[in-house]
């Protein structure tokens, strides 16, 4: 049987639809998906106002552990290092991202999730009913504060934005915090030499939501195996599916060269092979002692992973101009 994305999660989220509309939420917990939800309208709305430039933009996906985190992590520091003002979105609801960055603990400790900051949203982008719109999230200082709230700025200056752990039970599908990290990330304005990466949850949720709608390049990391090349095909037929131009597929972990025959296998018995460009990261016994720090890689130039996530930087780049 064919595997068919579109299928499934059209199915699973009727299913959910329904169950979900079937439930009785409590007062308090339906009057925030309600001012969720009008937050992430009032941001969509006023996002069309504006000039819309899709700037550079990286969505980053693939199946759980295969080090989506750690990738990001890295590609956020060489890029700040190459002069970027670096927006990192942490959308993995085990927001890790802050500890791969290098943000000591005691910090990490007090980040207010995205989610749990209505009331400054509100504020800073004048989406309260009844203001004005004059505000409106963007890279640059004025607005630095927004992001010091929302996360905190890390080591090589590069900001950090945590969306918060989604509540399942008070969500179902149609899952508020996911529309307003949406709106938000469409709400950003991009300059030349501003770029944001964003960290996702595993498997093909955010996807299937549309939250990497408008990002102009996507990289799918993979493992060697057949589950995780399975899943790293369906994301990019579906990156195709949202007008992601370029899809960069990176095969990580890999031990020895017949893996790299295995996953070219494996795509040819899928019949996807559709990627715009394709970097293999061997397996780095670095990488595991520290994970999920970045630190002793970004200090060891000669490190495999940092050679090829620096060639995987340059190519993002390229892709970007």
């Amino acid at each position: 049987m064919i595997f068919k994305p579109k299928t499934i999660y059209k199915s699973v989220f009727i299913t959910e639809m329904v169950d979900h509309m079937s439930k009785k939420l409590k007062p308090e917990i339906e009057e925030r998906r309600r001012r969720i939800f009008r937050l992430a309208d009032e941001l969509s709305k006023r996002s069309q106002m504006q000039r819309k430039e899709e700037g550079f933009r990286v969505v980053i996906t693939g199946k759980g552990g295969v080090g989506k985190t750690t990738l990001t992590a890295i590609l956020a520091r060489l890029l700040a290092r190459e002069g970027y003002r670096v927006l990192a979105v942490d959308e993995d609801p085990q927001m890790n991202l802050a500890h791969a960055l290098g943000v000591p603990k005691e910090i990490r400790e007090k980040i207010v999730p995205l989610n749990r900051n209505l009331d400054y949203i509100e504020e800073k982008t004048g989406a309260r009913p009844g203001t004005n719109w004059g505000l409106y999230f963007s890279l640059t200082p004025d607005v630095r504060d927004v992001v010091e709230r929302f996360g905190v700025i890390g080591p090589d200056n590069v900001m950090l934005l945590v969306m918060g752990s989604v509540v399942q039970a008070a969500a179902g599908c149609l899952c508020p915090e996911n529309a307003l990290l949406d709106a938000v990330v469409k709400y950003i304005n991009l300059r030349k030499g501003e770029v944001i990466l964003m960290d996702t949850q595993a498997g093909l949720e955010h996807f299937g939501r549309a939250l990497a709608r408008g990002f102009k390049q996507a990289v799918i990391l993979t493992e060697p195996t057949y589950n995780s090349v399975q899943v790293a095909v369906d994301a990019a037929k579906l990156a195709r599916g949202l007008g992601i131009k370029y899809i960069h597929l990176v095969i990580n972990k890999v031990k020895r060269d017949p893996h790299l025959e295995k996953v070219e296998n494996i795509l040819s018995e899928l019949g996807f092979n559709d990627f715009t460009t394709k970097t293999i990261i061997p397996y780095d016994e670095l990488v595991e002692e520290y994970d999920p720090e970045v630190e002793a890689i970004l200090s060891n130039p000669s490190s495999i992973t940092y050679k090829k996530v620096s060639e995987l930087k340059d190519i993002l780049i390229n892709y970007a101009e």
